[in-house]
């Protein structure tokens, strides 16, 4: 019987991670990757133990970043896997639809809770309000800042619909695995800005420059318009 490693590893090794009751998926990666450059502030909602976070600070390691979790659980193994690879991150214990704060962000970021049904062992945050938790999330994005959210490819109206109510400039890049039809969805928009909608071409979940190399979509999508 093979023994499963106690730490792996994201994007080719730039991230390590405690292996525990939740361990990031490919999404923690593509929402990483999706995040704007030299930002400064982050909120990430719903941080779980960390890969997103982590993955965003391996291309931006001057980011200030905040999570937020209503799970003790996730916030000790995030904190654990922080120390893991020096990183230091702001960690609070609460629920994004209940938050009490006026402090905003340059981006906040989030893979949202879309599950419905018996809660994981984890403690995680499951059967929320989507609509909710992404105005609630928009509520703390600064004036010109960016909202993203990585989501299945079943909610994607619904996302787009709360979003398209206060950001524009609002861009769709499905990600497909074995199927032909998208399986995820990044999203992204920005307070403050009307600007039109974009539907990017797709690309597929194994895609290695962004899982293995680390490059943003930024970068793939500069490439692709270079082509």
């Amino acid at each position: 019987m093979s023994i499963k490693q106690e730490i792996f590893t994201l994007m080719g090794g730039r991230v390590k991670m405690h292996r525990g009751l939740y361990n990031p998926t490919s999404d923690a990666v593509w929402l990483a990757s999706f995040a704007p450059r030299n930002i400064k502030t982050v909120l990430d909602v719903g941080i779980g133990s960390g890969g997103v976070s982590l993955c965003l600070l391996a291309n931006n390691p001057t980011a200030q970043i905040t999570g937020l979790d209503t799970s003790s659980d996730m916030l000790t193994a995030c904190h654990a896997n922080a120390d893991l690879n020096s990183a230091n991150i702001e960690l609070i214990q609460a629920d994004i639809t209940t938050w009490k704060t006026d402090c905003t962000f340059d981006l906040v970021i989030t893979n949202p809770p879309y599950f419905n049904g018996t809660p994981a062992k984890h403690n995680a945050h499951h059967n929320a309000d989507l609509p909710l938790w992404i105005s609630r999330c928009i509520a703390r994005v600064r004036p010109m800042g960016t909202f993203a959210i990585i989501t299945d490819a079943a909610t994607t109206a619904t996302v787009i619909g709360e979003m398209s109510k206060k950001l524009g400039d609002i861009n769709i890049l499905p990600l497909f695995g074995a199927k032909n039809t998208a399986e995820r969805v990044l999203i992204s928009g920005r307070l403050g800005h009307h600007g039109i909608s974009i539907l990017h071409r797709g690309l597929p979940m194994n895609y290695e420059p962004i899982l293995r190399h680390g490059l943003t979509i930024g970068e793939i999508l500069s490439k692709v318009s270079e082509t």
